[in-house]
């Protein structure tokens, strides 16, 4: 299904956030605290906005990795950023080694990991102690007159989006994993049993937008 919407990813991003992703992103990077020098990993990284951010913060003599189980999102990635490392590879078995970076993160990926739980400790088993590990992700808001609109937007728009994209399936997936997420409580507490620590949230966009850090202990 990612293959298959990589082309529009980007696009239907744009359309659907009136191109707000981008500074949800470069929120969730500030997040990070990330120091030039770094090495940093961004999880389910798609096509790499959010591996881009860290970058401007490691600056050229640290590293970023991203990692991605869709090898079309992958290659758009490679196209916009040559000097990151884009990688094929599973979200819950990563292929590094314990504390190899400064900070993890994953942008709109954590809701489609088949364990949360899984994932998030791999982020943490690849961060070194004091590191942080980041979560930007949709969430679903609690009171009207939002939560009204959310319904709507995500149940009807969203789709229609989708139809006119050519794949009204992908984006009709779309509000049932939103749905199945943990709200933004509820994540705060799978950080800490996770083994994070100093675990903090802001929710922004009028509720639809939750951000999580955490610190792996040291």
């Amino acid at each position: 299904m990612f293959d298959r919407i990589a082309g529009v990813y980007d696009r239907m991003n744009t359309v659907m956030t009136a191109g707000l992703h981008h500074a949800w992103r470069r929120r969730a990077a500030d997040l990070a605290e990330l120091a030039p020098g770094d090495r940093a990993l961004d999880v389910a990284c798609g096509t790499g906005d959010l591996a881009l951010e860290l970058a401007r913060r490691v600056g050229p003599d640290g590293e970023v990795v991203g990692i991605d189980f869709s090898s079309r999102m992958l290659e758009l990635a490679r196209r916009k950023a040559r000097s990151i490392r884009f990688e094929e590879g599973n979200a819950l078995a990563l292929p590094f080694a314990d504390g190899e970076f400064d900070a993890a993160t994953v942008g709109f990926g954590a809701r489609n990991f088949s364990s949360l739980e899984r994932g998030l400790r791999e982020m943490a088993r690849v961060v070194r102690p004091g590191g942080r590990v980041v979560v930007l992700e949709i969430t679903e808001p609690q009171h009207p007159p939002l939560s009204w609109f959310f319904g709507v937007w995500f149940d009807r728009a969203v789709p229609a989006l989708g139809r006119l994209a050519g794949d009204e399936q992908a984006y009709s997936y779309l509000p049932s994993s939103v749905r199945r997420f943990p709200s933004a409580q509820e994540l705060a507490r799978v950080f800490w049993d996770c083994g994070l620590r100093e675990v903090r949230w802001v929710v922004t966009a009028g509720g639809i937008i939750a951000l999580h850090t955490g610190m792996v202990a040291p």
